[in-house]
């Protein structure tokens, strides 16, 4: 690397030039004045000098999105988009559905995913979104819209029998939970969205555990029967097995089975 000196500094008026010999006699060393400490440069890089490090800073209280005692296991995103508009904006709904459920598995790959459609009557009033939550139920729009219209909780009251509420994913027996798992809840629903009609295995098979890893055969879906019939308890007939054929979801008149006002489809 090459170097350039600037040539020393000569006055600045060239007539004034002292001809007393004090003038070109040694003078004594002046004191040096302190200097700033620069950067050092070390091949043309200038290195900062260092500062003092900052203090850590205290980690943020952790804030917890659920009360305490209990644990998310999930979460619902409510989308408020008919078919026309999916349609103006270039997509379809089934299209978005598959891009958040990629987006899911590319940034959660354990995460589990369901998707549901609304159902509304045509030329339903209001924000998509707000009746996407109504047609699926949605624990806070049903209170706020018992509230609009003064009405109390008593009609989700229903201390003897059976509701099964599709909606909500859920199943009381005498107005105690039955506590279904998904799985069980997904078999039942299976069979009562399909009334009147006996179920063979091969279609609950295919309906309930297609493209899944683990399908189960024969023999286990009696099994995942069984159990959904014991956690039924004295309510357990209204699950019926057809020998030879499949099973069968018998209404009785103590069971009220609640949904949107149309029902949603199993499957996108």
């Amino acid at each position: 690397m090459s170097l350039a000196l600037a040539p020393a500094a000569r006055p600045t008026h060239p007539a004034v030039r002292s001809t007393h010999p004090a003038a070109y006699a040694p003078q004594p060393a002046r004191p040096a004045a302190p200097v700033a400490t620069a950067p050092a440069v070390h091949a043309g890089v200038a290195t900062p000098a260092a500062a003092p490090s900052p203090a850590p800073a205290q980690a943020a209280p952790r804030v917890r999105a659920v009360p305490e005692g209990t644990e998310a296991r999930g979460f619902v995103l409510y989308v408020g988009l008919d078919e026309a508009k999916a349609t103006a904006d270039g997509t379809t709904l089934h299209r978005l559905v598959e891009a958040i459920r990629n987006l899911t598995a590319e940034v959660a790959p354990s995460a589990e995913t369901y998707a549901a459609v609304a159902l509304a009557p045509e030329g339903a009033g209001g924000r998509d979104v707000d009746v996407v939550r109504l047609a699926l139920q949605d624990p806070t729009a049903l209170a706020r819209q018992r509230e609009s219209q003064g009405l109390s909780d008593d009609a989700d009251r229903h201390p003897d029998g059976v509701i099964i509420d599709i909606s909500r994913k859920r199943v009381l027996l005498d107005g105690e939970a039955a506590g279904l798992t998904y799985k069980e809840f997904e078999l039942l629903q299976y069979l009562v969205l399909r009334e009147g009609r006996t179920i063979d295995r091969h279609e609950l098979i295919d309906g309930l555990w297609s493209g899944e890893d683990d399908v189960p055969n024969e023999r286990t879906i009696d099994v995942h029967v069984r159990r959904l019939r014991s956690k039924l308890a004295h309510y357990q007939d209204i699950v019926r097995t057809v020998r030879g054929v499949g099973y069968r979801f018998d209404r009785h008149a103590d069971v009220s089975i609640r949904q949107a006002s149309t029902p949603s489809p199993d499957v996108f």
